[in-house]
């Protein structure tokens, strides 16, 4: 069953923040995930939730989307994300 990882992510570093954009694309192919949001308009239509850079990435399973958050491949770079954003992560179980 599939699985998401959730982000919203208030960049406070553009140019470094870039560095990890340009790095994080090969580490999620690796592990068979996908963007399926990267940016783009939100529209808040009820609630209190302040999105900022919104991204939702789908993994084959919650294994696989874990197996790649804890990757050395990941870990090698998540820190020119801490580094120059502030982010929300949570993952998701999808449905079958």
């Amino acid at each position: 069953m599939p699985a998401y990882c959730f982000c919203n992510v208030a960049v406070q570093d553009p140019a470094g923040y870039d560095e990890y954009r340009k790095r994080t694309l090969a580490t999620i192919e690796a592990f068979g995930g996908r963007f399926l949001v990267r940016g783009g308009e939100v529209q808040v239509k009820e609630g209190s939730y302040t999105p900022a850079r919104v991204i939702l990435l789908e993994f084959p399973s919650m294994q696989v989307a874990r197996a790649w958050y804890d990757s050395p491949q990941y870990q090698a770079i998540i820190g020119y994300r801490t580094g120059t954003a502030k982010t929300d992560l949570i993952f998701l179980e999808g449905i079958a």
